[in-house]
């Protein structure tokens, strides 16, 4: 492609991108399906103008909406906020993953696509999305509310998950022939945790050394530099780009100037996460999503179910009431950022080509559909406990009437 047309091409996707956001966002709409919907629209499956012929030309832009996603979540994740939470608040998200995650593998197997492709729908189904939960929170009024930092304890929980799961499943997507290749491939993957972890441990005095400047110019430039690095070398050690990033994130979110990088990696993630969503878009045909129409229709009706029954669990360890057990349900119910992480790990090893189309259908429907449930899971709330009260009467009018 002539550098006129990857311009064009680029600056249009980013266009497109934020105008069909900001349209879905005047309804209150998250921006994360309505990014890779514009790339549907605009993309070359589509009728109409097509913005990228190949969604390859946009691989590296892509990559680095990827990057820049995990890295945040790594310099943003603390496991002293989940030790504080206590046992109870831990052993909820634990329970929460557990059925959804079982769930999700049970979904995979039942739907008889491969033993890899319901690996990926474990975490697919699995596994909610991080930035429309908080986003909701923030949007509704709710982060003072009791039950908001058992949800955002849930998703604590499902970020330690997701970088101990995107380890283990790349080795395993990678299709080793033999025991001793996939050992290798393991080794390879578990040696680069293992040396990542060390470095957070024991070099963090140096890595803060590396970092840490007067200068946001400078400051920016030596994160970013370092959040690529680390994972381009894990994608080459078969650990993927993704880990990588959330391991040095990790690293960096021990050093003095964690804060400010916090501060000045929002501008980067949300713009190169936006290519991410729309590039992955841009790979889907709509009429393929049809296709897996009855398995998206499945998939989303069993995530209710085991919204609503680890979400009443976590509720009850904690000693929360129907309002709160039903909030807790519905504000997680969303799927986004992670399900797209795991769609494009499945199409770069090559796996049933009606994953993708399912996992985008899956997405875009549960990333519109749970913010607008959440919103009103009050009113929900109350319509449950009056029929709860109604039908107990009923029981109890039934006692007293047959005791006569």
């Amino acid at each position: 492609m002539a550098l006129g047309d990857a311009l064009v091409a680029l600056g249009g996707s980013f266009l497109a991108a934020g105008v069909i956001a900001r349209l879905g966002a005047r309804i209150g709409l998250p921006t994360i399906p309505l990014f890779m919907l514009a790339g549907i629209i605009f993309g070359p499956h589509t009728p109409g103008l097509a913005l990228v012929e190949n969604p390859a030309d946009l691989k590296v832009i892509a990559a680095l909406g990827l990057i820049f996603l995990l890295f945040y979540l790594g310099i943003e994740f603390s496991l002293d906020d989940l030790a504080a939470g206590g046992k109870r608040l831990v052993f909820a998200g634990v329970t929460y993953i557990v059925l959804n995650v079982g769930g999700g593998l049970a979904f995979g197997f039942a739907l008889g696509w491969g033993t890899r492709e319901a690996l990926v729908l474990a975490g697919v189904v699995g596994i909610s999305s991080s930035a429309i939960v908080t986003k909701l929170l923030v949007d509704l009024g709710r982060l003072g509310n009791p039950e908001s930092r058992l949800i955002l304890g849930i998703i604590v929980v499902e970020d330690v998950f997701l970088a101990l799961y995107l380890a283990v499943l790349q080795p395993v997507l990678s299709g080793a022939d033999t025991f001793a290749a996939a050992a290798l491939s393991f080794g390879r993957a578990f040696a680069f945790l293992i040396a990542l972890t060390a470095l957070a441990r024991w070099g963090t005095r140096l890595v803060d050394k590396l970092v840490t400047t007067k200068d946001d110019e400078l400051l920016v430039v030596m994160f970013t530099g370092l959040a690529i690095l680390t994972a381009g070398v894990a994608e080459e050690l078969g650990v993927s780009d993704a880990i990588g990033a959330f391991m040095i994130g990790l690293i960096l979110s021990s050093t003095r100037a964690a804060p400010r990088i916090r501060k000045l990696v929002h501008p980067l993630r949300d713009a190169f996460a936006a290519l991410f969503f729309f590039t992955f878009g841009l790979s889907i045909e709509p009429g393929d999503m049809l296709s897996v129409a009855w398995p998206i229709a499945a998939a989303v009706a069993i995530t209710l179910v085991l919204n609503v029954v680890a979400g009443g669990l976590a509720a009850r360890m904690n000693s929360f009431g129907m309002t709160e057990a039903v909030n807790v349900s519905l504000t997680v119910l969303s799927r986004g950022e992670f399900a797209l992480v795991l769609a494009t790990m499945a199409l770069a090893a090559g796996l049933d080509g009606r994953l993708a189309p399912f996992i985008a259908g899956y997405v875009l429907v549960l990333a519109l559909f749970g913010p607008l449930i959440a919103s009103r899971s009050e009113w929900i709330a109350r319509v449950l406990t009056g029929r709860l009260e109604r039908a107990r009467t009923r029981t109890r009018e039934r006692a007293v009437s047959q005791s006569g």
